[in-house]
C-alpha cells in the first residue's frame, strides 16, 4: 500500500468498519446536543437513531470543525512513523476545515523536511466524500503513488455526484437555509426540495418536487441523465439518509431497477452527525460518478 497513508474527514460517513477494511484514517469533527460536547465518532459514543430522535423531539444542536492543533497531533503520529499523509477534506463550500488542515502542514513541514503532506478538498460531503475516498483507496491498492493519487483526487473530484432530497423542512426553517414563510409553503404544498452539490462545492437548490413519491423517483431521473454510461453505469453507488432508511431502500431498489451493471448493491450509510445537525431528520442523499459537475 505505498509509504502514505490516505485520510479524511469523519464528515465522509462511511461505517467505522468501511475505513478500517479499507486502511482509510480519519480524523473527527465536533457537535453539542443541548450544549453537551460530542465526537462524530460515527456514531460510536452516541447511535444514530438516538440522536435524530433527540433532534425529532427538540433538541438543539450545533457543530465545529477539527482546528489546527488538532490536525497537528493527528498528522505528526502519521509522521513520526515515516509516512507521507494524502488528507481529503470536507467540501470548502460547505466548512472551512481546509484551513486548520494547511495550517497544520505548514507548521509541520519545517519539522519533517523529509515527508510530503498533501491537503486536497473534497468538494464533496457525507458519503459521496466517502465514495471518493472509496475510489482513492483503489488506486492506492493498485500501487499508485501518493503524489499520482493527490493529482489524480484534483482532476477527479468534480466528477462524484451529490443529489440530496429532503421530506421534512423543520431543520432548513430552524438553520434558517429557508425562510419561514416559504417553509410553511412547502410544508402545505408537500414539498420536497431536490438540492446538488455544484462546481464549488456547495448546496445548490435544483427543483421543488410535490410528495415523496415523486422526488424519488426525479433522484433516480438525475442519474440517469448524469451517471458515466447512463444505464450502463458500472460504477458503485452510494446513499446516505437521515432517520428515514425506508425512504433510502426505495431510491435504492429504483436504482438497482435501473442499473443492472451497478457494481454491487447500492449501499446506504448515515447522514452522520455533523452534517445531520443541519439537516435534521428526513434526508436521503444519492451519490455517483457522472461527467464533471457544474
Amino acid at each position: 500500500m505505498g509509504e502514505y497513508i490516505l485520510s479524511c474527514c469523519s464528515t465522509a460517513d462511511l461505517t467505522k468498519e468501511h475505513f478500517q477494511e479499507r486502511d482509510i484514517h480519519y480524523i473527527c469533527f465536533h457537535y453539542s446536543l443541548d450544549g453537551k460536547q460530542l465526537s462524530d465518532d460515527l456514531g460510536v459514543s452516541m447511535p444514530f437513531e438516538e440522536f435524530y430522535r433527540r433532534m425529532a423531539d427538540g433538541a438543539d444542536t450545533s457543530t465545529s470543525q477539527v482546528n489546527a492543533t488538532e490536525f497537528e497531533a493527528y498528522f505528526t503520529n502519521f509522521l513520526e512513523a515515516g509516512k507521507d499523509i494524502l488528507h481529503v477534506t470536507l467540501s470548502s463550500g460547505i466548512s472551512g476545515v481546509i484551513n486548520s488542515a494547511i495550517i497544520a502542514k505548514e507548521n509541520l513541514e519545517a519539522k519533517y523536511p523529509d515527508r510530503k503532506i498533501y491537503i486536497v478538498d473534497s468538494l464533496g460531503a457525507s458519503s459521496g466524500y466517502g465514495l471518493l475516498m472509496d475510489k482513492l483507496a483503489d488506486l492506492r491498492d493498485g500501487g499508485m503513488d501518493v503524489t499520482a493519487l493527490r493529482d489524480w483526487a484534483l482532476a477527479h473530484r468534480l466528477e462524484l455526484h451529490h443529489w440530496f432530497f429532503s421530506t421534512d423542512l423543520s431543520f432548513y426553517i430552524k438553520g434558517g437555509r429557508i425562510s419561514k414563510t416559504a417553509g410553511m409553503f412547502g410544508k402545505l404544498l408537500n414539498i420536497c426540495p431536490l438540492l446538488n452539490m455544484d462546481a464549488q462545492g456547495r448546496l445548490t437548490s435544483r427543483a421543488k418536487v410535490r410528495t415523496k413519491h415523486k422526488v424519488i423517483r426525479e433522484i433516480v431521473n438525475r442519474m440517469i441523465e448524469n451517471a458515466n454510461d447512463g444505464l450502463d453505469y458500472s460504477g458503485k453507488c452510494y446513499l446516505s439518509q437521515s432517520a428515514c432508511v425506508e425512504d433510502a431502500k426505495a431510491v435504492a431498489a429504483l436504482v438497482e431497477a435501473n442499473f443492472p451493471k451497478l457494481s454491487g448493491k447500492v449501499e446506504i450509510n448515515y447522514v452522520g452527525t455533523t452534517i445531520g445537525s443541519h439537516t435534521g431528520p428526513g434526508t436521503v442523499a444519492l451519490f455517483f460518478w457522472g461527467g464533471k459537475r457544474e
